[in-house]
């Protein structure tokens, strides 16, 4: 699941989520949303990125799954 960018007024709440899907603490998550386009996880069933696809999306995010 590929982060490949994150609107500016919802990079807050796009980075909730990314820790929400992930254990990454708050900076981890904050660098990850601001040097997208980067991978949010790897390796995870296509029914499980579908879902992390979606919580993305509805936080303001724009995301590929790869």
């Amino acid at each position: 699941v590929i982060l490949a960018s994150a609107a500016a007024d919802k990079k807050i709440q796009v980075i909730k989520v990314v820790r929400e899907l992930t254990s990454l603490g708050l900076k981890e998550a904050k660098d990850l949303v601001e040097g997208a386009p980067k991978p949010v996880k790897t390796g995870v069933a296509k029914e499980e990125a579908e879902t992390m696809k979606k919580k993305l999306e509805e936080s303001g995010a724009k995301v590929e799954i790869k």
